[in-house]
């Protein structure tokens, strides 16, 4: 997770391509020079969309049919939501948002069912909220009550915050007080670490 600009996206550079399906729910493109030629149609390996029921749909089929890819990036699933959610504007009632909840758990459901060598990297963005004595707290960003009280970074066994720090570096942060980064002890030598998704993906191996 992280606010846009912390380097979410661009950690993903040095996975391999080859093994690699990137769902591109922001439908923008990739964050480095030449990532046309590692993801597209031609080598189906990149897939744009923001239909939360199609990503689900996405992923057993990459599990099933497509050995291949040991990994699945979703990029960012708050588009998604926020797509639900306009598209939505019409709807009266609370079903539009129980619908929306049902979608996102169905997804992140969905990541944690599939084979033992597919990894999912779910990519969000997040929010820092402050209480009235100025304490300020990071968690993943959600769209409607009701996905608050899920609390989704109660369903993975890491979360890490992406954010750039005051002289210019981008770092993970694998573990905060003040937000809901974690990690599991021993995973990584230090509370920040470089920007590698790889690296990461490499040390929660050993585990």
């Amino acid at each position: 997770m992280g606010e846009s600009g912390s380097g979410k996206t661009t950690s993903m550079r040095k996975l391999n391509p080859d093994s690699t399906f990137y769902i591109d729910c922001d439908e923008k493109g990739l964050a480095w020079k030449g990532w046309r030629q590692q993801y597209n149609a031609e080598k189906k390996n990149y897939y744009r969309t923001r239909n939360l029921p199609k990503i689900s749909t996405l992923l057993l089929k990459v599990s099933k049919e497509q050995p291949q890819f040991k990994t699945v990036v979703i990029d960012t699933l708050n588009t998604c939501m926020v797509d639900k959610e306009v598209k939505s504007m019409t709807e009266k009632g609370y079903d539009k948002w129980i619908d929306l909840t049902q979608y996102v758990w169905d997804v992140i459901g969905t990541a944690s069912g599939l084979r033992d060598d597919l990894t999912v990297i779910i990519v969000m963005h997040s929010e820092t909220v402050r209480d009235d004595m100025g304490y300020s707290f990071t968690r993943i960003k959600t769209n409607g009550r009701k996905l608050e009280k899920v609390i989704l970074e109660s369903l993975f066994g890491t979360v890490l915050l992406a954010k750039r720090t005051d002289d210019g570096k981008y770092v993970f942060e694998t573990q905060s007080k003040n937000s809901t980064a974690k990690s599991p002890m021993g995973a990584f030598e230090s509370f920040e670490i470089d920007t590698d998704i790889l690296a990461v993906l490499e040390a929660l191996n050993e585990f």
